[in-house]
């Protein structure tokens, strides 16, 4: 396993006005399960083609360990990849899929045959080896791509959105072997996806994207509650962090449409600077009519997700509803109904008018 290092690296195709990629500075730890996060057509997946050798870099460095793998061929940096769509030979079973690379490289029999043995055992496809992909279900077949990989023995893996064309099911269970797989191999992985869920739930960091720049990385719950800006507050969380202007201000609340939050002095940031605060739906509560700081809405839609809910609430001169988490002891809300809103203020991230954090860590 080796480390892995991003030095001022750049992308502009050919006739394009503005790079895929800009002036990135990434460094991936030795052994580091590293997910590249980010809306469609923010970067990532040139990125990693470009660390996998299969995209050209118009600017900058990439090394892989000690060796700069810049301008090397694909075969000579020692990496695996798995593809979105798994690339099997629809006419090779999956011993010989598993086998193939190893065979082009010039492998002997008996070395094939242990190398597929031993990812078949790790994976679970022992009973498998004898069928075509046409016979596998798509967890198999992910499977199977990712045992290609694995007896290749590389430096380090790459995993292109992997999980994207399975159901809900099998992308839950795919997440939890690939973090067994991980723990057991060790190995360097450098993971792209869309999905937060995916982000959150396998990085060791995350490194958000946007618009061929990385945002923030870190520690995926680290970047959760400490997001450098709004972008990356918006970004991670399900539903996504509510935006409030902030239409007035003291140091002990924010007018915010429909009603006031609290915000306590000694915060760390005056409260004159803020001009957009946010908060996450699972720290917005009901609350009685008798307190203070509180937002009057009304309930637009609840979504039912059995041992919790979620609550859309109208405000008066907002745009877009605001989301609430709700446990099932909290009762149920049905749509009409008017409510009164407050905040946990030790949560409330701000944000000044260009959507820097204001109170970041």
């Amino acid at each position: 396993m080796s480390a892995v290092r991003f030095e001022a690296v750049a992308k502009t195709y050919p006739g394009a006005s503005t790079p895929v990629v800009q002036g990135l500075d990434l460094h991936v730890n030795e052994g580091e399960f590293m997910v590249l996060v980010g809306p469609s057509g923010c970067g990532k997946s040139t990125t990693l083609r470009m660390l996998a050798g299969l995209e050209e870099p118009s600017a900058g460095r990439i090394l892989i360990g000690d060796t700069d793998v810049t301008d090397l061929p694909p075969a000579q940096r020692g990496v695996a990849m798995v593809f979105q769509s798994y690339a099997l030979y629809p006419h090779m079973t999956v011993a010989e899929n598993l086998g193939f690379g190893l065979r082009m490289a010039g492998k002997t029999k008996a070395q094939i045959d242990a190398a597929v043995q031993r990812a078949a055992e790790r994976l679970q496809l022992s009973a498998l080896l004898a069928r075509r992909p046409k016979e596998l279900s798509g967890g198999q077949r992910q499977r199977v791509a990712i045992g290609r990989a694995i007896v290749r023995e590389p430096k380090v893996f790459l995993f292109d959105e992997p999980l994207s064309n399975l159901d809900a099911a099998l992308r839950t269970q795919m997440r939890i072997e690939l973090a067994h797989l991980h723990r057991s191999l060790g190995t360097t992985i450098v993971y792209v996806t869309h999905d937060q869920v995916e982000a959150m739930t396998l990085g060791d960091r995350i490194a958000v994207f946007n618009n061929g720049c990385i945002e923030q990385v870190g520690p995926p719950m680290q970047v959760y509650q400490q997001p450098v800006n709004r972008f990356v507050a918006g970004f991670l969380g399900s539903p996504r962090m509510n935006f409030l202007p902030v239409q007035g201000a003291n140091e002990t609340a924010l007018e915010v449409p429909g009603g006031l939050l609290r915000w306590p002095h000694g915060q760390g940031v005056s409260s004159s600077r803020v001009a957009i605060v946010g908060v996450r739906p699972e720290h917005l509560h009901l609350v009685g009519d008798d307190t203070g700081f509180a937002i009057a809405g009304e309930v637009d839609t609840v979504e039912q997700l059995g041992d919790t809910s979620v609550a859309y609430v109208s405000l008066a001169g907002l745009a877009e509803p605001l989301s609430l988490k709700l446990s099932s002891n909290e009762g149920l809300l049905v749509r009409g109904a008017k409510v009164q809103l407050a905040a946990e203020p030790q949560h409330l991230l701000a944000f000044d008018a260009q959507g820097q954090r204001l109170n970041a860590a």
